[in-house]
């Protein structure tokens, strides 16, 4: 990145001057009332929070002004979502959003799923110009503004935008499924799973036969994991653990003593 360009930034950033306490619930109401230009206010005023916050996270100058522009759309949540009745400071109030941005960035920029460096590079200018955007307008640009400033269609951005991704933790919860996450929907090809070890081998009632020479609670979890029930569809870990009171870990736990056990009763070990 020029050196000189986000020397120019900082030195802009220091012509704003800070505000009071008093200054800023005074501009908080204006803004609850819907005044854009105070809210500009609000946000120029705490610019140079977002550098001091930016630089806890820049490793380089060259991805330093990114991440500055990542934190300037914390700020302007931050200025829209302030209230002058908070019994706190703005710059307090802003603080967690600001980071919130930075870290969001930074873990779809550092993501093991990579993209090429045009699609990269033009997802950075797509950025940047939503910042600028964002912040002389007060609000999100819209995509036919977003075209209209990069001088280009609006199918191009739309395009360009399909670039952005995220990911979740396979412990997340799905929702509307009532707990069940998506680590529960992972079908198991382990080498434990039952399918590749038992049914392969033996037919059904063969099967259910070395099921039920296993202790209680382990027959009751391969009943309900692996749908041995007529009638019934497999269960999550989840949905077995609220139908036998014990967490979903022990369940787990219960699945793998169970398919050890069955597979040395496959072998004819016992």
């Amino acid at each position: 990145m020029d050196k000189s360009l986000l020397t120019a930034y900082l030195e802009q950033v220091q012509r704003y001057p800070l505000l009071s306490a008093e200054q800023e619930k005074i501009l908080s109401y204006k803004i609850q009332k819907g005044d854009n230009h105070a809210k500009m206010q609000l946000v120029n005023s705490n610019l140079r929070l977002v550098v001091s916050i930016s630089k806890k996270y820049a490793n380089n100058t060259s991805n330093f002004m990114d991440i500055i522009q990542e934190g300037n759309l914390g700020l302007l949540t931050a200025a829209s979502k302030f209230n002058y009745s908070y019994k706190t400071r703005f710059a307090t109030y802003a603080y967690p959003w600001i980071s919130q941005c930075i870290i969001r960035y930074l873990q779809n920029k550092n993501s093991a799923i990579s993209i090429p460096y045009r699609k990269d590079e033009s997802l950075r200018r797509l950025r940047r110009s939503k910042t600028y955007l964002a912040q002389s307008l007060g609000r999100q640009p819209s995509v036919k503004e977003l075209a209209v400033y990069m001088d280009t269609s609006e199918k191009v951005i739309e395009d360009i935008q399909k670039y952005e991704f995220s990911y979740t933790s396979i412990n997340s919860e799905i929702k509307g499924t009532n707990g069940i996450t998506y680590g529960d929907s992972i079908c198991d090809n382990r080498q434990l799973s039952v399918e590749n070890t038992i049914i392969k081998d033996f037919e059904i009632n063969k099967i259910k036969n070395l099921v039920d020479n296993l202790p209680d609670r382990e027959r009751q979890v391969i009943y309900f994991r692996y749908n041995l029930l007529q009638g019934n569809k497999p269960k999550t870990l989840r949905q077995i653990a609220e139908l036998l009171g014990i967490s979903a870990e022990s369940v787990r736990q219960t699945e793998l003593r169970a398919l050890k056990t069955l597979r040395k009763a496959a072998a004819g070990v016992v």
